[in-house]
C-alpha cells in the first residue's frame, strides 16, 4: 500500500531544514511527500544572513484548496514543525481536521516547537493553541522537556516527573509521546543526554497496555540545525514499520540522528580545519551521503523498558 504524507514545514534554498531535512529521508524510506512550505528561505536564520518569504494563513488555504478541488486530498500521514504565526497554525488545524474526516485512520506527527533550555522562541500566543487545538488532534507528539513542561504545566525534575508529564499528555490526545530530549541525568555521564518515550497501545479486547522506554543519547558538541525535524520524520517512519513497538522505532529513529549527526560532525572539522569552529554551512547535516543509514541503520543506542502495565 502506498503511503502518503502530507508534510507542512520551512523550505530552505540552501541545507536541511523543516522539508528539506524530512522530505528525502521519508523517500528514502517509501513514503510519497506532499511538501507545504510554511516558508521559503534562502538559508536557515543561523547564517549572517537570510532572506525569503512567508507563507500566509490565506496562501496555505489558497494552496489547500487546490489539492482538495482536484480531490487528490487524502493522506496517511500529517507531518508538522516550527510555526511562529497564529492565524498559520489555525489554518493548520482545520486543515487536519478535515482530513481526519477524510480518512480516520489518519496519524498525526506533531513537533510541537516552542522553545528550549526555558525560553519560547515562537510567540507566546502560540501555546494555547497548541494547547487546546493542535496537541488534541496529534496521534504522535515530540516535544522536548521544556515544551511538554510548557503543555503540561508541570516541571520534570525526575524520571517519574517525565513519566507523569508524558502520562498527562496521552490524556491531551496523543498515543506517543516521546520526549525528544531531557536534562535528568544519565546514568551513562554527562556525555549523554536522556530521552524518553511512552505509547498507549489498545488490545483488541479493548484493554489498553502502555509502554515506556528510555534511551541515553551521546552527547555532541555543536550545533546543528533540522535534527529536530528529521527525527520527527524518522519517527513517522519507523513507527509506521513498528506500529506496536516503540522501542524498536525510537532505537532506530536515534541511530539514523547518530550516523548523520557523526558523519556531519566529521565532515565539518575536516572542512573547518585544525583547532577551527565549524562554519554553519559547513554544519549541514550530510542527508544524501547518509541514504545507506537512513534506509538501514545499524543500532548504536539501545532503548530501556521502563514498564508495561
Amino acid at each position: 500500500m502506498e503511503c502518503r504524507v502530507l508534510s507542512i514545514q520551512s523550505h530552505v534554498v540552501r541545507g536541511y531544514v523543516g522539508n528539506k531535512s524530512a522530505t528525502f529521508p521519508l523517500q528514502v524510506l517509501g513514503f510519497e511527500v506532499d511538501s507545504i512550505n510554511s516558508v521559503q528561505f534562502s538559508n536557515h536564520t543561523g547564517y549572517s544572513h537570510w532572506k525569503g518569504q512567508v507563507l500566509t494563513a490565506e496562501e496555505l488555504n489558497v494552496l489547500y484548496e487546490g489539492i482538495k478541488l482536484n480531490k487528490v486530498n487524502h493522506y496517511d500521514y500529517i507531518l508538522t514543525g516550527y510555526s511562529r504565526d497564529m492565524s498559520f497554525l489555525e489554518m493548520v488545524v482545520d486543515i487536519i481536521q478535515e482530513l481526519k474526516k477524510a480518512n480516520p485512520s489518519l496519524v498525526y506527527v506533531c513537533d510541537p516547537v516552542m522553545g528550549d533550555q526555558g525560553a519560547m522562541y515562537v510567540p507566546e500566543n502560540l501555546l494555547p493553541v497548541y494547547k487546546d487545538k493542535v496537541v488534541p488532534l496529534a496521534d504522535i507528539l515530540t516535544p522536548n522537556q521544556f515544551e511538554a513542561e510548557l503543555l503540561t504545566g508541570r516541571k520534570i525534575n525526575t524520571e517519574d516527573d517525565a513519566v507523569e508529564v508524558m502520562d498527562l499528555l496521552h490524556k491531551m490526545g496523543p498515543e506517543t509521546v516521546v520526549l525528544t530530549s531531557t536534562d535528568l541525568p544519565s546514568k551513562h555521564g554527562d556525555q549523554f543526554l536522556v530521552a524518553l518515550g511512552s505509547q498507549k497501545i489498545v488490545k483488541p479486547d479493548g484493554t489498553n497496555t502502555n509502554q515506556k522506554i528510555c534511551m541515553d543519547i551521546p552527547k555532541v558538541d555543536a550545533v546543528f540545525v533540522g535534527t529536530g525535524d528529521l527525527f520527527a520524520a524518522m519517527l513517522l517512519a519507523w513507527t509506521h514499520h513498528h506500529p506496536k513497538d516503540l522501542k524498536a522505532a525510537c532505537e532506530k529513529t536515534v541511530s539514523v540522528m547518530h550516523h548523520v549527526i557523526k558523519r556531519t560532525i566529521s565532515y565539518a572539522h575536516e572542512m573547518a580545519g585544525p583547532g577551527k569552529r565549524p562554519s554553519p554551512a559547513q554544519l549541514e547535516l550530510r542527508m544524501v551521503q547518509s541514504k545507506a543509514d537512513i534506509e538501514n541503520p545499524a543500532i548504536v543506542v539501545e532503548a530501556k523498558l521502563l514498564q508495561k502495565s
